[in-house]
C-alpha cells in the first residue's frame, strides 16, 4: 500500500476560528494523515474535538488556515481556479450527519440525487439524467418509485440512502462521511454501513469515516485516526490501534468500549483521562513512529513513560 500514491494528503492541517480580538479557537492544530483509493479512514474522537471541521476544511467548506491538502494529485489548500474547484466538486463529496436538515424538503428526490448532475451538467438529455437516477437508487436500496416523493415521507435511514445516492451519483473517488451514522438507529446503522461496504467494493471509493463510535468505525475502517482537542493523537490499521494503544487518551476510549461476554465485562475497568491534570501538553508533542503505519503525537519522554510500564 505505501508504494501507490496517496489519494488525499493531508500535511500540517490548522483550522482556527477569530472569536474576537483577544479569542480564537484553534479547532484543528497540525493534523496530518493521508487516504488511499479504496481505503476507509476512520477518524474518532470526542464531541469537539475537531473531526467535523477537518471533514470541511478538506472539502473547502472551510478556507484551511494553515497546511496542505493534495487531492488526486492537485493542491487544494489555496486559492481554487474554476477547474480545480470543479475537479474537486466533482471527485470529492460528502455525507452529512442529519439526513433531514440536508435534503432540501421542497424538492422531490429525483431533484435531489441529480442536482450534482444539474450543476455540472453531466447528462445529455432528460431522460439520460432519470436513468443515471434510477440506477442509483437501485444501487442503495430504493425504487424508482421513491423517486417522485419528498424528503418527509422517507424513515430516517431511507433519507441517510438518499444522501448516499446524492453524493455517489457523481461517482467520485472519495467520499466524507461525517457522522454519517449518528442520527439513525443501531440496526439501521448496520444497514447503511454495509451498504457503503458494498459500494466500496464495487466502485473503489475512498471513505473518511467521521464518527465517535468506536465499534462501528472498527468494523468499516482499515486505518484510524485517534483526534482530541483539534490534535491527532494515535494513528494506524485498525489492528495497530485496537491491540496495541499506546496514548493514554486512546487507552481511555478502547477501554470504555463494552464487550459481548458478560463475564469479561463484568470485570471490565475503564482507564479515565482529564488532559487538564494528565500533565501531557500536546503543543511540545510530535509524530514518534511505533512500527508499520503506526503513529503516536507525543514528546520522547511522554513516550516512554507510556510504553515502559507494560
Amino acid at each position: 500500500m505505501e508504494n501507490r500514491e496517496p489519494l488525499l494528503d493531508v500535511k500540517n492541517l490548522k483550522q482556527f476560528f477569530k472569536i474576537s480580538k483577544k479569542y480564537t479557537v484553534k479547532a484543528v492544530n497540525g493534523v496530518s494523515f493521508n487516504i488511499f483509493p479504496g481505503e476507509t479512514y476512520g477518524l474518532v474522537g470526542e464531541s469537539g474535538s475537531g473531526k467535523s471541521t477537518i471533514g470541511r476544511s478538506i472539502i473547502r467548506l472551510y478556507d484551511p488556515t494553515a497546511g496542505h491538502i493534495t487531492f488526486d494529485g492537485v493542491d487544494i489548500s489555496g486559492k481554487l481556479s474554476a477547474e480545480e474547484e470543479q475537479h474537486l466538486r466533482i471527485n470529492m463529496q460528502m455525507i452529512f450527519q442529519d439526513p433531514m436538515a440536508s435534503l432540501n424538503p421542497r424538492r422531490k428526490v429525483l431533484d435531489i440525487i441529480a442536482q450534482g448532475l444539474d450543476v455540472h451538467h453531466l447528462f445529455t438529455s432528460k431522460k439520460e439524467r432519470e436513468e443515471k437516477v434510477y440506477q442509483i437508487l437501485e444501487k442503495v436500496g430504493l425504487s424508482r418509485e421513491h423517486a417522485t416523493r419528498y424528503p418527509h415521507q422517507f424513515s430516517g435511514g431511507q433519507r441517510q440512502r438518499i444522501g448516499i445516492a446524492r453524493a455517489l451519483i457523481m461517482n467520485p473517488k472519495l467520499i466524507i462521511a461525517d457522522e454519517a451514522i449518528s442520527a439513525l438507529d443501531v440496526s439501521i446503522q448496520a444497514q447503511v454501513v454495509n451498504l457503503m461496504k458494498e459500494i466500496q467494493q464495487e466502485t473503489n471509493i475512498a471513505f473518511l469515516f467521521i464518527a465517535h463510535d468506536l465499534s462501528m468505525v472498527k468494523y468499516i475502517s482499515d486505518r484510524i485516526g485517534v483526534l482530541h482537542l483539534g490534535y491527532l493523537l494515535e494513528t494506524g490499521t485498525k489492528e495497530e490501534i485496537f491491540s496495541n494503544p499506546i496514548h493514554p487518551y486512546t487507552r481511555s476510549l478502547l477501554s470504555a468500549i463494552p464487550l459481548s461476554n458478560p463475564r469479561v465485562e463484568k470485570h471490565r475497568t475503564s482507564e479515565s483521562y482529564d488532559y487538564e491534570t494528565s500533565g501531557i501538553d500536546y503543543a511540545k508533542g510530535e509524530s514518534q513512529h511505533i512500527g508499520g503505519s503506526h503513529y503516536v503525537h507525543a514528546t520522547a519522554e511522554e513516550l516512554k513513560s507510556w510504553v515502559s510500564p507494560r
